[in-house]
């Protein structure tokens, strides 16, 4: 890394945080009570996953959180993003919870705080206990209530030290993918149908924020993935492809959030799934919308005899990382300033909950991961973040995805998003270039505020 870089510059105050999830770097899937999650049944059915890869030891983050904390105090970042495992504390995703899961996520709390990081807790990162599952998942508007009750369980538990909560992360990946298409668990393929359980995901968000709220939660938000949507063509029927999975990406997940209503074009998808009152608890007041970000899309119309009215090109002329998405930062600027004016003051402080990159750099003859792709990514879209500051956007925080190489849902471990290398077959830990750079940056940020 070349000592006369400069950094992006951030305001002051600016949370810097890197983010992981629990299935992807737990393991420790049998023991002391955990129930099976849709991703244990998911992965373990042949086929679904690359390379028939599971979770089932992953990163064993469970036995080695202090060694993974103590990276994030080198780090010194200021936010250090996780999720609990709903099946450890709830096996069942019902009834009491496990006291060994409560101590043990008591202890990885109490870690981060000591390793000088705020926590922000994620509640659901797409590991429902299949006991749920098995009664219809997220199509069943009780689970919703399900969650309310285990949020209530933790808030009540860690509401105290936990800064910042985010009830469901991405609802439109997990309804889209795993009701939609069926490409992650549950793998059913409902199409349109899914819209359910993005509803009912949406649901369990409201009531989730209301129970953190009653016990003292200080600060509440979310982590939707968004993307920009590029048509094709200037062709009317791009244009209008481009407008309708809008709405289904963005516009259906900020829209009841921010407004207490549905995209009017898709309100006739939804209408079956509403109760009277339903809007009005998912649009809880946020203390920060969060934003998961990671490439924009391009839309064309399909053909007349496609499943779906819509389908997505590859965007040609950038480059891609390992999981072929572009990178785009300006894209990420777009967004940012577009949701502002749309908005305005419906829209809360932002705080990008992950941003990163995929590339499988592997150890040089010296030990050195070089991975300067990604130092790349993450400074550019940086400046991205800093241009929509400058340009009135309020933007509180950047996440990078992720702090280690873990388990990527279909993907396995073949893509390898962390800013320290994990040996899964060792579990040895090598920070990389890009962990060094991160720490650099952010230690420049606190001297320029000082």
């Amino acid at each position: 890394m070349p000592p006369e870089r400069s950094f992006p510059v951030l305001p002051p105050g600016f949370e810097f945080g890197v983010s992981t999830s629990a299935y992807q770097i737990e393991g420790a899937v049998d023991e002391d009570g955990r129930g099976p999650s849709i991703w244990d049944t998911f992965s373990h059915t042949p086929g679904r996953t690359l390379g028939g890869d599971t979770g089932d030891v992953a990163c064993d983050h469970y036995h080695r959180w202090p060694e993974d904390l103590g990276l994030v105090g080198r780090l010194g970042v200021q936010g250090y993003r996780m999720s609990l495992a709903w099946p450890r504390i709830q096996p069942t995703g019902a009834g009491a919870p496990d006291q060994r899961a409560l101590d043990h996520y008591d202890r990885v709390i109490d870690g981060i705080l000591a390793a000088g990081a705020d926590p922000m807790v994620t509640l659901y990162q797409w590991d429902l206990p299949q006991a749920l599952e098995d009664d219809g998942g997220w199509l069943n508007r009780v689970t919703a209530d399900r969650f309310a009750d285990y949020a209530a369980i933790v808030a009540d538990r860690y509401a105290d030290r936990v800064a910042h909560w985010v009830p469901v992360n991405e609802p439109n990946v997990a309804a889209y993918t795993g009701y939609g298409i069926g490409t992650a668990a549950p793998g059913r393929e409902l199409l349109f149908d899914s819209v359910a359980a993005a509803h009912h995901m949406l649901l369990g968000h409201g009531r989730a924020a209301v129970a953190l709220r009653d016990a003292g939660a200080a600060s509440i938000g979310c982590a939707n993935n968004h993307a920009p949507m590029w048509p094709a063509t200037d062709d009317p029927a791009d244009v209008g492809a481009g407008k309708l999975f809008d709405a289904f990406w963005n516009g259906l997940f900020l829209e009841p959030m921010l407004l207490g209503r549905y995209p009017e074009d898709l309100l006739p998808l939804l209408e079956p799934e509403i109760v009277e009152g339903d809007l009005a608890m998912i649009r809880q007041p946020l203390d920060f919308y969060g934003v998961n970000y990671y490439s924009p899309m391009k839309v064309a119309a399909a053909d007349e005899d496609a499943t779906l009215p819509f389908e997505l090109r590859p965007l040609l002329g950038y480059p891609t990382t390992d999981s072929g998405w572009t990178v785009v930062p300006s894209a990420l600027r777009e967004w940012l300033i577009t949701a502002r004016a749309r908005y305005r003051a419906a829209l809360p402080p932002i705080v990008i909950t992950e941003a990163g990159c995929a590339y499988d750099v592997r150890p040089g003859p010296d030990g050195v991961i070089d991975d300067a792709e990604r130092i790349d990514y993450l400074d550019s879209h940086l400046r991205a973040v800093a241009d929509a500051v400058q340009r009135g956007v309020d933007v509180r925080g950047f996440y990078t995805w992720s702090l280690l190489d873990g388990f990527e849902w279909g993907q396995g471990y073949s893509l390898r998003y962390g800013l320290v290398d994990v040996d899964h077959e060792t579990q040895q830990r090598t920070p990389k270039a890009s962990f060094d750079w991160y720490a650099a940056m952010i230690a420049a940020q606190s001297r320029s505020v000082g």
